[in-house]
């Protein structure tokens, strides 16, 4: 079994609007709730083997915040530059080559692609996954590139507003 979770990166900052799309940091409500999501994946159990991140620097801060939760060492962090301004064909194939040992990967990156990513994979139904939102998939298969289209099963959707 292969488990993969696609985190979309916290809230971002828009306060300085000389500063390009790649360059834009976590706002402070991003810094806090990807700081608190990550606290309830640690809460789950299961941590990830591999974590895979858009270098975009929002992204980039959201899987460090999450790996400091999860108690992963920020420098096994692996930058991906693929997934930034990805489409979900993209992001399959990025998924489709990742390390068959690793049985579960956490993969950070933007809207529209991982919506759509999310949507191809499994019955999801969600037209936009909001900032912050986990949603954590398992495949009944014995290596990545035998994910494919429809195979996910829904362990978990989690976003920072989300009541319990």
């Amino acid at each position: 079994m292969k488990r993969l979770t696609l985190v979309r990166h916290a809230k971002s900052s828009w306060d300085d609007p000389d500063l390009g799309d790649f360059d834009r940091p976590l706002n402070k409500r991003g810094t806090r709730d990807a700081a608190d999501m990550g606290e309830r994946l640690a809460a789950r159990g299961n941590p990830p083997e591999r974590i895979v991140t858009s270098p975009a620097r929002r992204a980039w801060s959201t899987a460090k915040k999450l790996a400091k939760r999860l108690g992963y060492a920020k420098e096994k962090i692996v930058t991906e530059i693929a997934i930034y301004e990805a489409s979900p064909e993209t992001l399959l194939a990025l998924v489709q080559k990742l390390n068959d040992r690793d049985r579960h990967v956490l993969l950070v990156g933007h809207n529209p692609g991982l919506t759509d990513l999310a949507n191809r994979l499994c019955d999801f139904g969600v037209s936009n996954m909001p900032t912050g939102a986990t949603l954590c998939l398992d495949f009944e298969v014995d290596t990545w590139a035998a994910v494919w289209a429809g195979a996910g099963r829904v362990v978990f959707y989690d976003y920072p507003k989300k009541q319990f």
